[in-house]
């Protein structure tokens, strides 16, 4: 996934339109809580536990890298790939049965939450001025996820690849040439579920090829389906580098 995901991404900077601007954001930063990772595998006959609370979460340093190009003027299509795993170290207090494995109470064991995101993006601005811009689109995402309980004596995992549907928004006020202030992510809520990914923080261009972001992300959702049960809320620390080529 990861080689195609740099294939196209090569692709699309060798092919940029007339009057296209390539553009490319390079996120780095420390997810430095979950407010609540719910969790039940299988949906029927598993036991909910809540990551977040009954265990403790490792500091995780994370990236994700968009690759893009602004064409028309207007026209945004990107690619976005966001690797997540993070770790949660402790002991239940009752005994859970995960995956229709069970882990006694009392056990020091770990848990990898693996979490990956794959995306294409267009979005069109409809607001294209000096100070404002403005933007809405669809996002095709694969979620690559992996669930894994491991202890001395016990080891299993819950695999789920799927597409997930989404709505792009950005929007960013310019003060000055300099800064700007951002608000952008990807949304969406079913019945089965619901997804978000929510960037909001401030922005410094040091001059028309290179600025800087900074701010807070967010990713909260999940799905209650019949094989699988988990929400999570994930809280990240988040600074970055803007390329315009």
């Amino acid at each position: 996934m990861k080689i195609r995901f740099l294939l196209i991404a090569l692709l699309i900077c060798g092919f940029q339109p007339l009057f296209a601007q390539l553009r490319m954001d390079v996120e780095g930063g420390l997810v430095f809580g979950t407010n609540y990772n719910k969790v039940r595998i299988p949906n029927i006959g598993g036991t909910t536990v809540n990551l977040a609370e009954d265990l403790s979460i490792d500091p995780k340093v994370f990236y994700r890298i968009r690759a893009g190009y602004l064409f028309g003027k207007r026209h945004n299509v990107s690619l976005l790939f966001a690797p997540l795993t993070v770790t949660y170290n402790g002991t239940f207090k009752k005994d859970i049965n995960f995956n229709n494995v069970n882990f006694v109470a009392g056990q020091p064991l770990k848990v990898h939450y693996k979490f990956n995101s794959y995306r294409l993006t267009y979005r069109y601005d409809i607001v294209s001025r000096a100070r404002w811009l403005v933007g809405l689109g669809l996002t095709a995402k694969i979620r690559d996820a992996d669930i894994r309980f491991r202890n001395e004596s016990q080891d299993t995992h819950f695999d789920n690849l799927g597409f997930v549907p989404l709505v792009n928004f950005y929007a960013a006020y310019k003060p000055s040439y300099h800064w700007s202030i951002i608000l952008e992510g990807d949304a969406l809520a079913s019945k089965f579920g619901r997804a978000e990914d929510i960037f909001a923080g401030v922005s410094y261009q040091i001059n028309n090829k290179i600025g800087i972001k900074l701010g807070y992300r967010v990713v909260e959702g999940g799905g209650d389906v019949d094989d699988v049960y988990n929400f999570n809320w994930i809280n990240y620390a988040s600074a970055g580098l803007l390329f315009t080529l």
